[in-house]
């Protein structure tokens, strides 16, 4: 595997044409009392755009991010970015830790230093990990694949051969949202490389659910709700399941458009109870994710594995995955909280199941420590 370091530099002149780009946004009407009834409201997304424009510093970003080991490596063809920060202790445990979406492997940065230099934060340099962040493939600093039929299962594909190119034949995971669904892919496959998988999307991917199958109240209950979630906010999910290069044009070409699409999610996701986002998560923090999107130009690849994710094979009707499995569950979000016997059906050897009181969909980076704290007590179980 070609492996070199990386230093994330994003050219001036492309940094002012943002500006100029934002400078010139052509805003949409909007009802009174609108709110967030019909999407994003105009008031946010004004002060998004005129803190992108005026106050923002991308420059501080990427110090931050180099502040960490970056690499590119070259696998299959394909460059892989990922941020590889070694443990403190002499039997650091490897693990991975793919991104989800709309999201970067910058919100897996607070993670970072709790895993690998524990004795920082109280803890014990010998429960330390050896942590790997990659960049997705069609994600960030990646390459994007340049054919159809690239999914879920080719990407898990792939961290396999970084893993094993980075000397580590078997290594922990976590995740959540896409990275739930290649990691939990790559444990079905490849059983033997992984130690442990820890997640705060439990249920995904999902088991095999035939005609027969016989299900609990509490079963009956989570299906019901996530079909209603879906009937209510699923539709961009449709869009990019079906047609998503006609989404990709409007995403591509307008900054205003991109931020407006990506932040209703990371909105609606966290669900905050007083309305605000910003409670949760700093300007700074939303709009570095945001910003690594535009200068990346990787929106549409990351939005086609919603179209990509026809062609996965998903778990059929014998499958299990007996890999040690540990679940954190978040405050927020009903239908990504499955009934534990939900989940047994494809990973039977639960070993941590576990509330963390918090968070939403992006919990990494709205409660990193917990997380973090979450993530330590389960490999704790399988040192």
């Amino acid at each position: 595997m070609e492996m070199t370091p990386y230093t994330v530099h994003i050219h001036e002149d492309d940094i002012q044409e943002l500006k100029r780009r934002l400078e010139r946004t052509r805003w949409p009407d909007e009802l009174p009392g609108a709110n967030w009834d019909y999407g994003i409201p105009l008031s946010f997304m004004k002060d998004m755009i005129a803190y992108w424009k005026e106050k923002f510093d991308w420059r501080a970003v990427e110090r931050r991010i180099n502040s960490f080991s970056n690499y590119i490596a070259t696998i299959d063809g394909m460059d892989i970015h990922f941020i590889y920060e070694k443990g403190s202790g002499s039997n650091s445990i490897p693990i991975m830790i793919p991104h989800g979406w709309p999201s970067t492997f910058y919100e897996m940065l607070d993670l970072v230093p709790y895993l690998a230099h524990p004795e920082r934060y109280g803890g014990d340099a010998a429960l330390s990990f050896d942590v790997i962040v990659p960049s997705l493939p069609g994600h960030g600093f990646s390459g994007i694949p340049g054919k159809t039929g690239f999914e879920d299962r080719q990407a898990a594909n792939m961290l396999v051969k970084l893993m094993r190119g980075l000397g580590y034949e078997q290594f922990g995971a976590h995740g959540y949202d896409l990275g739930a669904s290649v990691l939990g892919l790559l444990c079905l496959d490849h059983p033997e490389c992984v130690i442990g998988y820890h997640t705060t999307s439990p249920g995904n991917p999902s088991p095999f659910l035939g005609k027969e199958a016989q299900l609990s109240e509490a079963e009956q209950a989570f299906l019901a709700c996530s079909e209603q979630w879906y009937r209510e906010e699923g539709g961009y999910a449709h869009i990019l399941g079906t047609k998503p290069q006609t989404a990709a044009y409007a995403l591509h070409d307008s900054p205003a458009g991109l931020a407006a699409f990506i932040l209703e999610k990371w909105h609606y996701w966290t669900g905050p109870a007083s309305g605000d986002l910003l409670r949760h998560f700093s300007k700074e923090e939303l709009l570095a994710n945001v910003s690594i999107y535009w200068f990346t130009q990787t929106i549409n690849a990351a939005n086609r594995y919603y179209y990509e994710g026809k062609h996965i094979e998903w778990p059929g009707p014998d499958e299990v995955c007996l890999v040690p499995h540990g679940v954190a569950l978040t405050a927020t979000q009903p239908h990504e909280r499955p009934p534990r016997e939900y989940v047994e059906r494809l990973f039977p050897n639960i070993l941590q199941w576990e509330e963390l009181h918090a968070g939403g969909h992006f919990v990494a980076l709205e409660q990193p420590e917990r997380v973090a704290s979450q993530i330590r007590s389960f490999f704790a179980r399988l040192r």
